[in-house]
This record gives structure tokens, sequence and C-alpha cells, in this order.
């Protein structure tokens, strides 16, 4: 496929800009460390935030970072993945995925088709993210009614909010090169801002390769006519690359900027040994902002954006099934002037998209969705503490187009009003306690392919119906934390209880379809002649799941920590974590599938001067707690990693080597959250041990 930066550009911008280091352009202002802004934590910006939130950034971020979205989380109290390979996977948050997880970029929507499918991977790339915030909980709601399991935000600064320079004008800038061993990854991303007080412009690029992932035990592959047997995963290569350019103009009270990016990707499915996705989006967004107003209104917040998503799964050289997804979001936000302790902000967000999928593996019709609301969120700051108010009405409209190809997708029409609703409050029990609640009411339209689907979804082995007759998904929620810090002592703990009236699951029932266009039901097979019914007709059995509303109730308590063992002028300190969650279908009193088992870890970090290193565990229970049939059952495992990093200067740039050594005793182990383990075994292990070096060079 096409690729709009090439590799042989960023090679040769890598090149120039360690070239640059020694030249006088360098030599101007160096960019001032901006304040970093919790978008996502507190609309108001506050950094006491009532939400459990976890933030990564700067070299916390580099260290952990992944070739996934999902994986790069992973681990983090009360977050999993879906791990669909090392291509694929979207971040589970307190047991619930899909839409009930919302992803933004900078604040606002992010449009792609990874909610559809486990294969299909988020258009977003660790190489390009400078920022990533995790909220946890009913606080998210602000941000869509289908958030009732969380946010996340990936932050970078294509949009420049804040002027880096002053009136003399500077440059500023990073390259980033890794590489890897458990999957030959080679890595490369170049950033580069440059202006003054009044404009900043952006550039960046970001490339990245790898090839079949190394485990701990022999896998079969048929990718060619002879099968083969090696220690890697079938199909799991990999080719990423994409980009961006951006600006804003600055004036005395506010900003006005625009980004055009994309992202592309080449990549094996996993599940079938000869299918592999062609992706590609392209974003445009445009926001500003007016702030120090005087009258009722503090400051005026708009954003707005376009996103072209298109993927194509070709079967070996042929193209397949082609999944397109165009649409757009719009989001004011406005900040009102203090009324005594009250401070808070109101707004609109409309988002619209048009979703199209032509092949064999067409299992949603072409749709149209459309949906507008209205929220706020107030606080009150008080004596002890604080108290939030927020509030979301939405209107939402799913219609589905038919398809010209496939009879047996019909047009129809739905609406919805969600309301979702959240009260929180904060506690200063005490120097250096904080204890937080939130309580919240919320409600979830059905997307389009769980009112309409009808086809069979190979990803999840499964022939998979839509009911046109759900009803908005309801859900109370319950949060209550404690926080203390101590110096370098911290300790955070979240307890949580989330329960549904009427929750979307998909429930296999006791029927068989035949994966075909007709999508028989249970086909009776020619015992003379197997693999076709008795009309002579090709015959492939899928499992029949249906979209099914149930009562549910999910639970769980996420824990986190850091002792201080060591200070002064070198530092040692022993981080905890850990969580565990429950999931419970109370309709039939079985367990929802796909759940993380309990985890716990625990790291060693070392720092003094310019050198810093860890070593850790996390250690994951048997997952036995599984639906009928007793499928994606996992056993208990532990995985040990470790990093090590270096910083020097070199003129004025600054360098940072680093290196991650993960899975260190290339231990085998299966992801209990992956539908891969009930769906495609033993084919996907988590990936065995790997080396990881890099250099950073930041100025």
């Amino acid at each position: 496929m096409k690729k709009s930066f090439p590799r042989s550009a960023i090679g040769t911008a890598t090149l120039s800009l360690l070239a640059l280091g020694s030249t006088s352009v360098l030599a101007q202002t160096p960019a001032p460390t901006l304040k970093e802004i919790t978008v996502t934590g507190n609309p108001l910006g506050s950094t006491d935030l009532i939400a459990p939130a976890t933030r990564y950034s700067g070299d916390g971020l580099l260290l952990r970072s992944k070739t996934t979205l999902g994986e790069t989380l992973d681990g983090t109290p009360g977050v999993s993945s879906t791990y669909f390979g090392p291509n694929a996977s979207r971040p589970i948050i307190r047991g619930l995925d899909g839409d009930r997880i919302r992803i933004l970029a900078n604040g606002g929507g992010s449009l792609d088709a990874s909610s559809l499918s486990y294969d299909h991977a988020v258009t977003s790339d660790p190489l390009s993210i400078e920022r990533i915030e995790v909220l946890r909980g009913p606080g998210a709601l602000l941000y869509g009614g289908s958030a009732v399991g969380g946010v996340v935000n990936v932050i970078d600064n294509r949009i420049p909010r804040e002027a880096q320079f002053d009136e003399n004008g500077g440059i500023s800038g990073k390259v980033d090169i890794n590489a890897a061993t458990g999957n030959s990854e080679r890595g490369k991303g170049v950033l580069l801002e440059a202006g003054n007080q009044r404009y900043s412009l952006h550039v960046d690029a970001f490339d990245r390769q790898t090839s079949d992932v190394r485990v701990p035990r022999d896998l079969a592959c048929t990718k060619t006519a002879v099968t083969t047997t090696a220690r890697r995963i079938c199909n799991s290569a990999s080719d990423v690359s994409g980009g961006a350019v951006g600006g804003s103009v600055f004036f005395d009270s506010g900003y006005l900027g625009a980004s055009a990016s994309n992202y592309r990707s080449s990549y094996g499915t996993v599940a079938e040994d000869r299918v592999t996705i062609g992706m590609k989006s392209d974003r445009y967004a445009l926001e500003g902002e007016i702030r120090n107003l005087d009258g009722p209104l503090q400051s005026i917040k708009a954003q707005y954006s376009q996103t072209d998503y298109r993927h194509t799964e070709f079967e070996g050289p042929r193209p397949g099934t082609v999944f397109t997804n165009k649409g757009s979001d719009f989001r004011l936000e406005a900040r009102h002037a203090k009324i005594g302790n009250i401070d808070g902000v109101l707004g609109v967000q409309t988002e619209s998209s048009r979703f199209s999928a032509v092949g064999t593996e067409a299992f949603a019709p072409f749709s149209k969705t459309s949906q507008s609301a209205l929220f706020a969120y107030e606080e009150l700051g008080t004596a002890w503490g604080k108290m939030s108010l927020g509030g979301r009405l939405e209107s939402v409209h799913v219609e589905s187009l038919g398809n010209p190809r496939v009879a047996r997708f019909t047009p129809a029409k739905k609406e919805f009003k969600p309301g979702s609703y959240a009260l929180g409050a904060l506690w200063n029990a005490a120097p250096g306690w904080q204890m937080t609640s939130n309580l919240a009411y919320t409600e979830r339209a059905p997307k389009d392919y769980e009112l309409f689907a009808d086809g069979p979804h190979i990803a999840t082995a499964a022939y998979e119906v839509g009911n046109a007759n759900l009803a908005k998904e309801q859900s109370s929620n319950l949060d209550l934390g404690a926080a203390w810090k101590s110096g370098g002592h911290s300790f955070k703990v979240n307890t949580y209880v989330s329960r549904f009236k009427n929750y979307i699951a998909l429930n296999q029932t006791t029927g068989v379809r035949r994966n075909a266009e007709d999508g028989e039901v249970n086909p009776t097979e020619d015992p003379g002649n197997a693999g076709f019914t008795a009309s002579g007709a090709a015959f492939r059995p899928l499992a029949e799941f249906r979209y099914q509303q149930v009562r549910a109730r999910f639970t769980g308590i996420e824990a986190s920590g850091n002792i201080r063992l060591q200070e002064g002028a070198s530092t040692v300190d022993l981080a905890l974590r850990g969580d565990v969650v429950r999931a419970t279908n109370l309709s039939n009193g079985q367990s929802l599938p796909r759940i993380a088992p309990w985890r716990v870890g625990a790291s060693l970090l070392w720092a003094s001067g310019p050198w810093g290193a860890s070593v850790g565990f996390d250690h994951l229970a048997a997952q036995k707690r599984v639906s009928a049939p007793p499928v994606g059952v996992t056993q208990a495992y532990t995985l040990w990693n470790a990093t090590s990093s270096y910083r020097m200067k070199a003129g004025p740039a600054s360098l940072l080597w680093y290196a991650r050594l993960d899975n260190i005793t290339d231990k085998l182990a299966y992801s209990a959250t992956s539908v891969l383990t009930s769906t495609a075994f033993p084919k996907a292990p988590l990936p065995g041990r790997s080396l990881k070096v890099g250099l950073q060079a930041s100025f």
C-alpha cells in the first residue's frame, strides 16, 4: 500500500536532526515546560480529582509503550486489554470493553471501527502520543453517555494550545529510534515544533515494522500451501506509518489552530493465517479557545474533527471485505463565571458517522448514526473539600441503510433519548488524606451492530444476530476511594459496583448457522460429503450468538501505592499495584466472558542522577470464572520485566538511552480477556521474552 510518510523520508529527517545538534539554530531560546492540563480528569483544570484517574507521560510513557494502545495501558490498576494479537488491542476498563469505553483524541471524538470487532486496530500509535489519561468510572459521562466504563484520552500537540517560544522564536523537537528482539521491531519517529509567541507549527512522522512475534511454544502456520511450525504467532507481522502537520495562531486571549493527520497500517489478523488488514485513516481537526472574557462566561472552547476511515481485509492477495467509517465530531464548551463557590462548564456535542461493510464478512449493514448532546459539570468548593454534579442529555438516531448486495439486511430506524447523571464528593479528611465518592446513573443507546447485525463474524468465530428491539442500556454506579501521600510514600484504593438493569450481552444460543450469504439455520450436513449440505452447498458451521439484554453486576477493587525505601542522592522505591473485578450475568447466575482474573504486581525502582532502573513482576491468577460452555479458562502465570535508562547532554540536546526486557523467564501465558483464547486456542499466546532498546533525543 502507498504510504504518506515513506521510510526513507523519516530516516533522512532523523539523521538531519541529529546533525543539527551542533548548529546555531538549536541555540535559540529553549522551549519552556508547558503546564500539563488533565483534560479528561477535570474540565476545570483542577489537580484534585474526584473521579479515579491515571496519567502517563514523558519517560514513564516511553518505558511502558508497546505496539498498541491496549497493551500500553494493560497492567494499570483497573485496565486490561482485548489483545487480538500484537497488532490490535483496545483498553478494557473495569471489565467493560467495546463502546462502553470511549477513546478520545485531545478531548474530542476519535473515529474508527475498533469497537466493532476485536481484530480492528485503534488508529493511535504510541510513537506519536505525548500523554495518555485514563479516567475510570462514572465521571467519564461528560464525554459520552456510552463511556460508562471510562475514557482514554490520547493527547498530542498537533494543535498547540500555548505559545512555546518568546518573541525571538525558536525550534524544538525530538527523535525516537528503537528496536526489539521478540518481534524484530524497528521503529522511528520525528517531531518538530517551531514558532514564536504569536504562532506555532508542528510536524511529526513515525514508522514501525515488525515480524511475526516470538512465543515460548511451537505453533502451526498455514500461510502457504505447506503447514509449518515455529515458535512464532503466525501472521502477526505489521507495518505502520503516519504523521501530521498542524499549527496555531495565538492572540492575547486565546488561540486558533488546525491539523491534518494520517495513519496507515498493514497487519496480520492472527485468527486467520492468510488474512491481512490494510487500514488507513485521515483526520482533520480545527480547535480554538477564547479566554479571560468579561460577563457570565469566562472562556469558550470549540473543537471540530472529520475522519475518513477505511480498511480492507485481504484473503491472500485478493481483497475481501471492505469496512469504511466516515464521520465528524463537534464539541463546544463554555466555562461560566463563578457563582459564589460554584464553578462549572456547560456544553454541546454532536457526532455523526456513516458505516459500510462490503464483502463475505459484512455481518452488519450499511448504517448512519447521529447524536447530539447537552452536558454540564459543576463544582462546589467547601471548607472540607468539594462536591461535583454532572449531567448529560442525548438524542441518538441509528438507521440501517440495508446493503444492496445482501438481501437479509433491510432498512430500519431507531431513536433513543439517553440521560446520564453523576454526583461526586472529595473530602480532605486529614493532612495527606483524601476520600472520594462518585454516584452515577447512566444510559447508553445501542450501537448499530447491536441492533442490526446478521452475518458471520470470523474474528469471534460466531454468526452474530442483532436485536432491533433493544432498549437503552441502564446502569447505576457507585465508586468509593481513598488516597494518602506523605513525601515519597503514597497509597490509593478504589472500590466500585455497577449494576445494569438491561446490559447488552452477546449470548450463544443452541443454534448453528452456515457461514454463507444466506446464513441458513441448523443446516444438515451431507454424511457422505463432509463439508457440504444435503443440497450440495458448502457448509462451514458457526455457533449462533444473539444480542440480548440481561441484568448484570460488575464489582471490583483497584489499588496502587509507593513505598520510599531510600531517600537522598539515590532513591529506591517499591511500587505496588493490584486489582480484581467480578462480572456476573444476574439473569442466569453465570459469569460474563472475557474478564481479567485478580492481579497483583510490584516493581523495585532505583534512580541516581542520570541513571534509572527497575525490576518487577505481574502475577495473574487462573481464570476459571467463565460463562457456559466453559471455554476461555486460563492458568495462572507471572511475568517478570526490567527497565534501565541513562540521560546525558549532547550540546543543546538531551539524550535518553533506554532498554526494557519483557517476560524475562519466557513464560507461556494466555490472556483471559482475549477472544482468541476461546475461539482460536492455542494460536495467540502472549509474547515471549523480548528486549527493546532505544534512544530518544530531545532539544
